[in-house]
């Protein structure tokens, strides 16, 4: 026999079912971009701006445009150039999305389907290109 019944003063019965929610994802995307800016950012900024264009690195010809191309048609490097566009844009809206609230901006799901969005957007256009070049 069952003596466990369900009234108001049993908190289990209180007790919502969870909320499905796109976190696991958007921090997940946000975390991989943030480390991917952290680590690999500065090291690019750095290679292929300044060392390699002044040849302290690496001859000047290594950036030049048809290594550079060569790069882009081989798929690894293509898949390689959509992750750092990608992460780093679904890094930045989510800082920027979370950014607009800290300022007082009470926006809700309509600047998250707007940063969002707009990451998703640069990503697709980005591997469109990329596919193009191929």
């Amino acid at each position: 026999m069952n003596t466990h019944s369900l009234n108001d003063d049993d908190p289990l019965a209180r007790q919502k079912p969870p909320r499905r929610t796109n976190e696991p994802v958007v921090w997940s995307l946000f975390g991989a971009g943030g480390v991917l800016s952290a680590m690999a950012g500065p090291m690019l900024i750095l290679i292929t701006c300044v060392l390699v264009p002044l040849g302290i690195l690496l001859p000047t010809e290594t950036l030049g445009y048809e290594r550079v191309l060569g790069f882009v048609r081989w798929w690894p490097g293509a898949l390689a150039i959509l992750a750092v566009v990608s992460l780093f844009m679904f890094h930045a809206m989510h800082r920027l999305c979370h950014s607009l609230h800290d300022f007082g901006f009470h926006t809700g799901r309509g600047a998250q389907l707007v940063c969002y969005g707009f990451a998703a957007l640069i990503t697709i256009i980005c591997a469109l290109v990329l596919r193009s070049l191929q």
